[in-house]
């Protein structure tokens, strides 16, 4: 199909851009890579009056290493974060869930934030990043705020984003000791069920670990009783084996689409939480 009329212009900086989505009056919408958002115009599920093109914004792309943390450019693509030498040497498992995002023409295209803001429940961005505990950073008229990766994803397409800002980056720390593990689509490559584990380990023994999911709920979430199940355990097979064991036990509003059902994936979630698990053990 072909989308409605609207009107196009493109922003010389974040200030600008935040400008131009006020003076829109919530009628216009952010465009940096597009694959979200175009396809929705053109079947018409979204209907912008105006576009605010981003993706030129000196500063918004690119990836450096500041002040202990690692800071992505909300306009940097799924490539540029899966080829980024940094994030392969000190936060692989990031790098390597970029890998995984469509195929080669979404990957150069589509942007970390773009992915964020429409934040798909099959996405998998929103797995790694809340277990790497990540801070998405994020302008408006007010000023800068941060929000951590598990409290942004609130629900459906639904995160603590207002309609005059704009997400400028992403920060996490340098963390080894992390993987993704997921159940794909065929076609879209879109998780079915997206695990991400990060193990704090010293001595062998789990001082501490985080675990995302994607995939097969409304929204990205921690799976906290998989946490406590690996807490102050020794880092062996039958701790890992325990805490799989439980992953998916106590979710009640779990997806059931025609890729898979409820019981499917909660099935699966254990299969791929013991994945991501062996794969973030890996490299402790």
């Amino acid at each position: 199909m072909i989308p409605t009329t609207f009107d196009y212009s493109r922003a010389t900086s974040l200030d600008d851009a935040i400008a131009r989505l006020a003076a829109s009056g919530g009628g216009a919408k952010l465009l940096a890579g597009g694959h979200s958002l175009i396809p929705l115009m053109k079947l018409r599920l979204s209907e912008p009056m105006a576009l605010i093109d981003i993706a030129r914004i000196p500063g918004l792309a690119g990836i450096k290493e500041k002040d202990g943390k690692i800071e992505i450019g909300a306009a940097t693509t799924h490539h540029a974060v899966a080829a980024s030498a940094l994030l392969r040497d000190k936060c692989p498992a990031l790098a390597e869930t970029a890998e995984t995002i469509g195929d080669p023409q979404v990957r150069n295209r589509g942007t970390i934030g773009g992915s964020l803001a429409h934040a798909d429940p099959a996405a998998d961005y929103p797995a790694i990043l809340v277990a790497l505990d990540a801070e998405i950073h994020i302008k408006g008229k007010g000023g800068w705020r941060a929000v951590k990766a598990n409290d942004f994803f609130q629900g459906m397409f639904t995160v603590d984003l207002q309609p005059d800002e704009i997400i400028a980056g992403v920060h996490v720390k340098p963390q080894r000791q992390a993987a993704y593990a997921k159940l794909h689509q065929r076609a879209s490559h879109f998780a079915i069920v997206g695990v991400a584990a990060a193990l704090e380990v010293s001595g062998g023994t789990i001082g501490a670990a985080r675990i995302g999911l994607t995939g097969a709920s409304t929204h990205a979430m921690r799976l906290a009783n998989v946490e406590a199940a690996l807490a102050g355990k020794p880092l062996s097979d039958a701790t890992i084996a325990a805490a799989a064991a439980v992953a998916g036990d106590g979710l009640d509003d779990l997806n059931s689409d025609i890729h898979a059902s409820a019981d499917y994936r909660r099935q699966m979630i254990k299969v791929f939480t013991k994945r991501a698990l062996e794969a973030a053990r890996a490299r402790a």
